[in-house]
């Protein structure tokens, strides 16, 4: 289908395409904006996806460049001059800095071809992951009438992909739907008492490599532990850890040093690793679209993997009163809101477009809150576009010279130690007079054949002798506040849209209760149906699948030999299903279902009238085909 999504965009027709996890978006923008003159605005919100992609098109002699929430200001304004004057194909933009005045004065300039829209879903209040920076794409097009969008996703029911078309103005549009179906893929639900022993043999008997999903973080390093003591290559990931820990585990298991990675919802987005032949949740995750994402990176070389989802009954009840948790009530988000301006000492009036070193632990036990109400609090000002609550922010360090040439020359004399760090700051940045540069304090200790700490000091010293600034990385949860901020007393969210979006959480919740509830439709239909494509058909291989089979798979002289048993023990006395199942001892009933159908269809046996469920022989009188006794 990816031809036909880049000829409608070639066509200059504003396009929907919904393709699943690994099915090649990237190809379908990528294509028409190298095709056209000009530069392809991409909206993501993925810093992991935007950075990789950037590196894979520089490889390919492509020029692209990213803005992302976090970079320093003159940074993001080094990016935009050379999107405006160089030859640039493409630049990739998380959501929030849309609404930035600065990149508001360059947008009118930009020689945009096409507006790439990535997990399209985020901008519908419907959809599993609003995200209201979404929203100010449809500001974009105000300003850039003539540009086509395409807008993807993996995960869209109908009214999310109605949604999506209405909040980004479609005209002309074209939706395409590749299928929902993962032909390789075997989906599983597993109602289990010890989740660890279930998970073990599943790794053991599954070769490859694989991902375990977990709720939280502590279960993370739990599971990975128990897997360890199995000698099971495993680490655990999740948005808590370091940048620097995090690309090292990410890199280990993209490499098969580390074989099964347990994670959080945090790992997993815009990693291209096709060999995946294993995603085990060992929780239900909230709802079928964030199933179907993570349970799809499975599998994408089309060899044939696996997706399991383990439970027991307590989930269930959980997963029940999670609407409630995750929308508490205006008098909650009023005090975890008051709360957090005091632990951020922000006046009121002040803050906008500020970051905020955030911690979330020490900011409940500060102000005694309920961990859960405070996060989901800061999530209901998020997406109410207050702020921006991101723990995986990453502010790389930066170093400007604040000395003049003439007075570094002197201090050069001065302390001739500190040359080797002047210099190879110099020669491997440039315009570091002029304006703050990222830098990579491990690459140029590597440079010198010094170690990072001794190098971090140096900095440290120039700074302190009023030769450069230094801004040491930041990779901590950031609090970003986007306007000036109100008052608590004056504070308010749009409830009618707060209390919509807790229903469709409440439909989401059902909808994958019921898919893990169901034993005897096909699971990967469940998905694709829930998607609104029910044109699927059954999978074949999935649990609900195989167990059919299972039962249907009856032999000739099985056959024959029951059909005997029925009818021999009907001409005694009449008898209901539960009652032949007792007397014949037959284990399972799908297989005497199978041969009182046949022998109804047949003409031989019928129900009786008198609501008993009574089975009874016909007489040979009625029976239509008397040589069958």
């Amino acid at each position: 289908m990816q031809e036909d999504i880049i000829t409608s965009v070639l066509n200059g027709n504003d396009t929907l395409a919904i393709m699943p996890t690994g099915g090649g978006k990237s190809i379908c923008f990528q294509v028409p904006a190298l095709a056209k003159d000009g530069i392809c605005l991409v909206v993501t919100p993925l810093i992991a996806l935007m950075k990789d992609q950037v590196q894979k098109l520089k490889e390919k002699g492509i020029l692209a460049l990213a803005i992302h929430s976090g970079m320093p200001f003159p940074e993001v304004k080094k990016t935009l001059e050379n999107a405006l004057h160089g030859n640039y194909k493409f630049l990739y933009v998380s959501p929030e800095r849309l609404q930035t005045n600065f990149f508001k004065e360059y947008l009118p300039a930009l020689p945009l071809n096409l507006i790439a829209v990535d997990e399209a879903h985020c901008i519908s209040q419907w959809g599993y992951d609003f995200r209201p920076a979404y929203l100010t794409i449809a500001d974009i097009r105000k300003e850039k009438p003539g540009v086509p969008v395409l807008a993807l996703t993996a995960t869209a029911t109908a009214i999310v992909q109605k949604d999506i078309c209405d909040k980004l103005e479609f005209k002309h549009q074209q939706v395409f739907k590749l299928s929902y179906e993962r032909p390789n893929l075997s989906y599983s639900v597993l109602n289990v008492e010890v989740k660890i022993n279930k998970l073990l043999e599943i790794v053991q008997k599954v070769g490859g490599c694989g991902i375990v999903y977990c709720r939280n973080r502590k279960r993370t390093k739990e599971v990975a532990a128990l897997l360890q003591l199995h000698n099971i290559s495993a680490d655990y990931y999740h948005a808590g850890l370091t940048h620097e820990q995090r690309n090292e585990k990410q890199d280990k298991w993209l490499n098969d040093t580390t074989r099964i990675m347990v994670c959080t919802n945090a790992f997993g987005m815009g990693i291209d690793k096709p060999d995946v032949r294993l995603v085990v949740h060992v929780d239900i995750p909230e709802c079928l679209e964030s199933y179907y994402q993570e349970a799809g990176r499975a599998g994408r070389d089309g060899k044939k993997s696996y997706a399991v989802l383990l439970y027991h009954e307590k989930d269930i009840n959980e997963l029940q009163k999670l609407p409630e948790i995750k929308f508490p009530s205006l008098a909650e988000i009023k005090k975890v809101y008051q709360s957090l301006v005091n632990y951020l000492q922000l006046p009121s009036g002040s803050g906008e477009d500020m970051y905020f070193d955030f911690s979330m632990q020490e900011f409940v036990a500060a102000f005694k809150l309920a961990p859960l109400t405070a996060l989901y609090a800061l999530k209901a000002l998020e997406q109410d576009g207050l702020l921006t609550y991101n723990e995986q922010v990453f502010l790389p360090s930066t170093v400007v010279f604040t000395c003049s040439k003439t007075s570094l020359q002197e201090f050069e004399e001065n302390y001739p130690a500190a040359e080797q760090y002047i210099k190879i700051l110099l020669r491997s940045y440039g315009g570091i007079f002029d304006a703050p540069v990222p830098i990579n304090e491990k690459e140029l200790a590597r440079m010198l054949k010094v170690e990072v700490s001794t190098f971090k000091k140096a900095l440290l010293k120039l700074e302190q002798k009023n030769i450069i600034s230094y801004q040491p990385q930041k990779d901590k949860p950031q609090v970003q506040f986007l306007y000036k901020r109100p008052g608590a007393e004056n504070l308010s969210i749009d409830l009618q849209h707060y209390h919509e979006r807790k229903n469709a959480l409440i439909l989401q919740v059902t909808s994958i209760i019921n898919y893990v509830k169901d034993t005897a439709v096909c699971h990967a239909k469940i998905i694709a149906n829930y998607f609104g494509d029910i044109t699927a058909k059954d999978c074949g291989i999935c649990d609900n699948c195989l167990s059919k089979k299972r039962k249907e798979n009856i032999t000739k002289k099985e056959f024959s030999q029951l059909e005997l048993q029925i009818i021999s023990t009907l001409q005694k006395s009449p008898a209901t299903v539960k009652e032949l199942i007792q007397q014949l001892s037959i284990n399972e009933e799908q297989k005497l279902w199978k041969i009182i159908d046949h022998l109804v269809g047949e003409n031989i046996i019928s129900m009786g009238e008198d609501n008993s469920g009574k089975l009874y022989i016909k007489k040979m009188g009625q029976d239509k085909n008397p040589a069958r006794f």
